[in-house]
């Protein structure tokens, strides 16, 4: 298999497994997963606690390797490891409470309880945009409830997933708990014909409606956590718009875009759409594109270089239907799947910028007149991931968050995840939970026990 650095276009080779390989580790799984989930639960948790230690301890070469592998400034994939430790943290802290049988039983009556028992294989096919995050959102709660894990990483971020196999087996995981399956979409089918127990998937809805379809017949618990069109209505209400607009930059712009909960389009009330225009495109001057490694770069290139022409057509398109750039930043010469950052005005619903997932540094803005206009424009969308509302007045803004139909609601934040909340979409934008106790008991099969004495 060829992996590619999205800085320079340099190729070169990574072994990929085959299908004799997966056969072989899916079985080992099969056969030992019972001295897993037999093992004390504190035992478990001590493995993962190592595991979350050497994160830390590795974490400057972790970094570089996904920022060579996926393009994203160094200083991001610092970030991400550091926080894909604090979410490690509530799952160590927060399992074990959440697994404990519940006693329902009533004087005279029989004894009655739920037990939970884990899943048994399951199958983990991740993503590249944020390997560490959206994958311990995953392993790790499925590894602590008693689960051995069959790990296929994006074949974007291969090294990466190497890197999470290894140190898991410095810190004493048995190697039948983790397995990773190396390869592109040919040995993603092949993993799902396995007869899994469950299994989890984070990427576009195109792939993880073609997952489910795959797997419907076998009835097991499917996890899909996918793409959004997430947007961000500004009420006008608002007096500190310097500081709205420094943080919609950062929920458009971080990791380039690429990030599901990214906010993909903007809703301004007309009252105030002028100042804050005039104020995120200020922002905006402060993004530098280039070398990712290179120290103040807030932009590195994309992850995949097929981007590049879909984000172009769409701000085109855009443009042909009668937007307005306002802003276009610079992009370095030479190698590199570099897009610049792009802001648009004067957009609407006819276009593909402001329905289609982006998944890059563009976005639109489009003028309402009113609250409910802006509540019927951020519900056109087949996606429900995230809204965003930002509104001095919190009754109002949570009037409105009520009204939109997504899994996750923001009032005066955006592009933020919490392990202490779930992590679920609707329509398009996926199927279950991940975090909170939510994405703990996923990982598990509750039993209803009925005790008579």
């Amino acid at each position: 298999m060829k992996l590619t650095n999205p800085l320079t276009g340099e190729e070169f080779d990574q072994p990929s497994t085959n299908s004799n390989d997966l056969i072989q580790s899916f079985n080992f799984q099969k056969e030992n997963q019972n001295k897993w989930s037999h093992l004390p639960l504190e035992q478990r948790i001590a493995i993962i606690q190592k595991f979350s230690d050497e994160l830390q301890n590795r974490e400057e070469k972790l970094a570089k390797i996904l920022t060579k592998e996926m393009g994203k400034p160094l200083q991001e994939s610092l970030n991400e490891i550091r926080g894909a430790k604090s979410r490690i943290k509530f799952f160590l802290k927060n399992t074990e409470e959440n697994l404990k049988p519940r006693d329902y039983s009533r004087p005279g009556i029989m004894k009655e309880e739920i037990h939970f028992e884990p899943l048994g294989v399951i199958g983990n096919i991740s993503a590249w945009n944020y390997p560490y995050l959206v994958g311990v959102n995953v392993f790790i709660p499925a590894l602590i409830c008693g689960n051995v894990v069959l790990y296929k990483p994006s074949e974007h971020t291969s090294l990466t997933g190497l890197e999470i196999q290894k140190i898991f087996y410095d810190c004493g995981l048995p190697s039948y708990a983790f397995q990773v399956a190396i390869g592109g979409q040919d040995i993603g089918r092949q993993l799902l014909e396995l007869p899994l127990d469950g299994i989890f998937f984070t990427g576009s809805y195109k792939t993880g409606l073609s997952i489910q379809n795959q797997v419907s017949s076998k009835l097991i618990p499917v996890g899909l956590e996918l793409g959004g069109k997430d947007p961000l209505y500004i009420t006008d209400d608002l007096e500190d718009l310097d500081q709205v607009a420094e943080s919609v930059l950062e929920g458009v712009f971080y990791n380039n875009g690429q990030s599901c909960c990214s906010v993909e389009r903007i809703y301004i009330h007309e009252k105030i759409a002028k100042s804050f225009l005039e104020k995120f495109k200020e922002k905006a001057q402060k993004l530098k594109v280039g070398d990712p490694m290179a120290p103040g770069t807030t932009q590195g290139p994309l992850t995949r270089k097929e981007q590049i022409s879909f984000l172009k057509n769409q701000v085109q398109e855009a443009i042909s239907k009668g937007a307005e750039v306002i802003f276009e930043g610079e992009i370095p010469q030479g190698p590199g799947y570099f897009f610049p950052p792009t802001i648009l005005k004067n957009v609407d619903h006819t276009m593909g910028l402001m329905k289609e997932e982006s998944f890059g540094p563009v976005i639109g803005v489009q003028v309402v007149n009113n609250d409910e206009e802006a509540i019927q424009l951020m519900n056109d969308t087949s996606y429900g991931l995230t809204s965003s509302v930002f509104s001095k007045d919190e009754k109002r803004g949570r009037e409105i968050l009520k009204q939109i139909d997504s899994g996750t609601g923001y009032l005066n934040c955006c592009d933020r995840v919490s392990p202490y909340l779930p992590w679920s979409g609707r329509k398009n934008s996926g199927l279950g939970s991940t975090l909170s106790f939510l994405g703990i008991q996923a990982f598990c099969r509750p039993k209803a026990l009925h005790i008579k004495s």
